[in-house]
């Protein structure tokens, strides 16, 4: 019951980030909640598949996710200069 009720949150809080990934306009500003949904894949992956291998997948989308973000959030910061 208490993975249900984990999974479950876990799918709430992938619904919320994207759909602010979809509504918000600024491309900055949607970086956070693309690593929150990374976040909420790799725990739902966790929880779906119990299995010892699971966790090393997760925690490899989770790192992969989250480089990724982070270069496109240089790349952006570069074009536009500080502000």
């Amino acid at each position: 019951m208490e993975k249900l009720i984990a999974l479950l949150l876990c799918g709430l809080i992938a619904l919320y980030a994207a759909v602010r990934i979809i509504t918000e306009k600024r491309s900055l500003r949607r970086l956070p909640y693309l690593n929150v949904l990374g976040f909420a894949i790799a725990g739902s992956l966790t929880l779906l598949l119990p299995h010892p291998l699971t966790l090393a997948a997760s925690v490899a989308y989770f790192v992969g996710s989250t480089l990724e973000s982070n270069a496109i959030a240089s790349t952006i910061a570069r074009r536009h200069g500080p502000r």
